[in-house]
């Protein structure tokens, strides 16, 4: 069983585990103190609140500066402002005006009468202050004893946080020994204990707070019936007298007026706290949530939904019970546990990808060497899709990814329990060890597979060549490859299926000892290139060679690529194949340009290289450590290869175009290409088939094709390559329609690099 299978609970519980105890460190560090401020402040800016107008302002303002012309003022004119304000009936009267320092006794006296008038109710401010001068501590300041006898203290004192700005006000302190209330407990009517504090709402507009200027009052100038119940704050708003804070949201304000909205704050109600710990626990189950969704649009769902919880949580409490909820920590948790489960699902879909085929989803190989882990003996069945590149040239990529799947559901539907594998692109292979049974079951899906498969509309007929195999299921390779051989054979002679014989294994060792012999042959100078020119047909000069690979085998003798270039695709040596034969190209193309020769080279690159960055990088390297000019290189693909997936092939396509060479299309008319697919491509040449051009000098319907062909290639600005040109009859009628190049034996067989010399002085056109 996968690793990542045994521990899918496992990981969840500790993702969880660990996104408590980052929110836990959260908390405890204070980490997401900026953050909870920031919040708090985004919403004060989205209520934008008016205040309740009971408490009013009477502001010591720059008019009153000027019209009282120096400072202190005389007390007697606090003396007559409480007079006015008695008259006016207001509810309360509180000055937010340092009165801790004697003036004259007569000035003292006229206050303290007013205040005695008032009947004490008038609420004078006690503060605490540094001692200065050098010395630490701090120095209560109370007013003097004259006027503390007709007045009541409150506590004014407001301390900014770390970063000077002032978030909280005092519910009471503690001055000369005594606790008192803060002015805005005293004026709101808020009990509560000393050395407690509450979050100030800076929600509250303060310019929707009334004012009324102080000279207005004293002198009688107001509509007393705007101040009857009232609450009446007097304090300094002039910018002269320095009485300034630092606050969210509004800026810098004056003293008073932070005193103001401290005060409107409580006659809401004494805003209550949520701490982080006890935000945790929905943040837990939210976590917890967001870890056990199973797909993906939900775990989208929940990751979004999750924080919008939270951050709903904390609205509400604001809201609907004048808390402020601290979910910062909460929101680590949630973050925390998104993140883990991401990775988590990232994770999956890696092991998805790994284990299963990118096109159609089905396991792949890998997937069935995990399945067979731990077993002893298993039995396969493979069976390979005849002629599948013509199938899927003709229905695209996609399409011939929903053929595969039409042709599992009805591998599935007769092999019931059976976890169809595909493992190579035309290959899908099952596990079967019930042996007694297989006759029966290979004759039923052949039968089966006689009915066409419809696909986007289309009835296809499809052929499976089936094979079986048994062997270590600790080997799976072997097991596929012997079965695939066996469907090979099945194939060769004609029969519905065939069964892996011991005689067999002979042919697969040597495909598998071939394979291990490869790179070793490529070090010791065992592979050797051969060039087949192409003649320019009308100038009847050779304008250009293909670059063709053979092999010398030591014991083998001379082999041929069919026998060994497969093995190197199938086994993901083809890159290291293709660049030996672009070297040795490289410095072929050279020496003949050195001798005076500018012809140009072409080299078949398999389908795996197009979309490979490594190779294409490597490539880019041999054209700049060559000293070759790129555009005297070409690069042949077959035409099956490109139609497979033209959007694909044209985009992997145009990285070679990028280097600066130039694109051929191998083998054209054996496929299934439209015009509309050709006009997609990066291509400068096409090579029509042989098949069509051998015989076209006599064969009717061949000349059609291949002169169309041409006369195609040339409206869409290509150059055409014509192979199997054999007869002069066939280049004499080549010549006549146009057609640009011509390869082939009557021009010349794969030659070595010293005799493309020979053939580059003229013996070709006399051929020709």
């Amino acid at each position: 069983m996968p690793i990542f299978t045994y521990c899918r609970d496992r990981w969840r519980v500790l993702a969880l585990l660990g996104a408590l105890a980052l929110g836990i460190a959260t908390g405890v560090a204070g980490a997401g103190t900026a953050a909870e401020r920031t919040l708090h402040e985004y919403g004060w800016q989205l209520r934008g609140d008016s205040a309740s107008g009971d408490l009013h302002i009477v502001e010591i303002d720059a008019r009153s500066i000027a019209a009282i012309e120096w400072w202190p003022w005389p007390r007697t004119h606090h003396a007559q402002l409480i007079d006015q304000l008695r008259r006016a009936e207001v509810a309360s009267i509180a000055f937010d005006v340092d009165f801790s320092s004697r003036s004259s006794a007569a000035e003292d006296a006229a206050l303290a009468q007013a205040l005695s008038r008032a009947g004490g109710e008038v609420v004078l401010p006690t503060f605490r202050q540094r001692g200065g001068g050098g010395r630490e501590g701090w120095t209560d300041s109370l007013p003097i004893a004259p006027l503390r006898a007709h007045s009541m203290a409150a506590a004014v004192s407001i301390q900014p946080d770390d970063d000077g700005y002032v978030r909280r006000a005092p519910v009471g302190t503690i001055t000369d020994g005594v606790p008192r209330p803060s002015f805005s407990a005293m004026i709101a009517g808020r009990a509560g204990s000393a050395g407690s504090d509450f979050p100030i709402d800076f929600a509250i507009d303060p310019s929707s707070i009334p004012r009324h200027s102080f000279i207005d009052i004293s002198r009688g100038d107001f509509d007393p019936s705007e101040l009857a119940g009232k609450h009446v704050l007097v304090g300094a708003t002039a910018v002269e007298l320095g009485d300034r804070y630092v606050v969210p949201v509004h800026g810098v304000i004056p003293g008073v007026v932070l005193q103001a909205l401290a005060t409107e704050t409580l006659m809401s109600g004494v805003p209550g706290e949520v701490t982080w710990p006890a935000a945790l626990v929905p943040a837990a189950l939210l976590a917890w949530w967001i870890i056990r969704t199973r797909t993906r649009k939900g775990f989208v769902v929940t990751a979004l939904a999750a924080p919008s919880a939270i951050l709903s949580l904390s609205a509400v409490g604001r809201f609907a019970f004048n808390w402020y909820v601290e979910i910062i920590p909460a929101l680590a948790v949630i973050v925390a546990a998104s993140g883990a489960a991401a990775a988590m699902r990232m994770v999956a879909a890696a092991n998805r990808r790994r284990l299963h085929d990118g096109e159609t989803g089905l396991p792949n190989r890998l997937a069935l060497e995990e399945a067979l882990q731990g077993t002893g003996e298993a039995g396969l069945i493979v069976a390979k899709i005849i002629e599948f590149d013509k199938i899927a040239a003709g229905l695209g990529a996609t399409g011939a990814a929903e053929l595969i799947m039409r042709i599992r559901d009805r591998i599935a539907h007769l092999q019931p329990g059976s976890v169809i594998c595909r493992v190579e692109d035309r290959v899908l292979c099952w596990r079967c060890d019930d042996q007694a049974d297989l006759d029966r079951r290979l004759t039923t899906l052949r039968a089966a597979m006689q009915h066409p498969i419809e696909v986007r509309g289309r009835r296809v007929d499809v052929t499976l060549s089936l094979g079986y195999a048994v062997g270590d299921a600790q080997d799976p390779d072997q097991i596929v490859a012997k079965a695939a051989f066996a469907a090979v054979r099945a194939r060769e002679a004609g029969l519905a299926w065939h069964i892996h014989q011991a005689s067999d294994g002979e042919e697969v060792e040597r495909d598998l000892s071939l394979l291990g012999e490869l790179d070793a042959a490529i070090v010791a100078g065992q592979l050797e290139v051969l060039y087949q020119p192409k003649l320019d047909i009308q100038k009847g000069r050779i304008a250009s060679v293909e670059a063709l690979v053979r092999w010398h085998h030591p014991t083998l003798g001379f082999l041929t690529p069919d026998l060994f270039v497969p093995l190197a695709e199938r086994s993901d040596r083809i890159a290291g194949l293709t660049l030996h034969v672009l070297e040795r190209t490289f410095a072929d193309l050279a020496l003949w340009h050195a001798a005076g020769h500018r012809i140009s080279g072409a080299v078949n690159v398999s389908a795996k290289l197009l979309n490979s960055t490594d190779f294409i990088a490597e490539l880019r390297h041999l054209i700049e450590d060559s000293g070759v000019q790129p555009d005297y290189f070409t690069v042949e693909v077959t035409e099956s290869a490109a139609m497979h997936d033209p959007a694909a092939a044209a985009a992997a396509l145009n990285s070679f175009r990028d280097l600066g060479i130039a694109i051929s299309m191998d083998d054209y008319g054996t496929g299934q290409s439209t015009l509309s697919y050709l006009k997609q491509l990066p291509l400068n040449e096409l090579k029509i088939d042989r098949s069509f051009v051998q015989h076209s000098h006599r064969n009717p319907s061949d000349a059609v094709l291949v002169r169309s062909t041409v006369n195609l290639a040339h409206e869409l600005g290509l150059k055409v390559v014509a192979e199997g040109v054999e007869e002069p009859e066939c280049l004499s009628y080549l010549r006549s329609i146009g057609c640009d190049l011509a390869q082939g034996y009557l021009i010349s067989p794969p030659v070595a690099s010293g005799e493309i010399l020979d053939l580059l002085d003229g013996k070709v056109a006399d051929a020709a």
